[in-house]
């Protein structure tokens, strides 16, 4: 994933910053709990793409 890019991607819902997991291989937003993928190096900015997610808190 293009550093860069991951410098202007915000979540398409809340416009919030992106969170990049490289193991999992997504663009996490915490704010909306949702994950986008990545496929083939192309983030997918679709809420209907994205999986709901558990943030673990501290």
């Amino acid at each position: 994933m293009d550093a860069r890019l991951l410098d202007v991607l915000v979540c398409p819902l809340c416009k919030g910053p992106l969170v990049y997991d490289k193991t999992a291989q997504e663009l996490i937003c915490k704010a909306d709990r949702l994950a986008f993928p990545i496929r083939d190096g192309i983030p997918i900015m679709w809420e209907e793409q994205a999986r709901v997610i558990e943030i673990e808190h501290p």
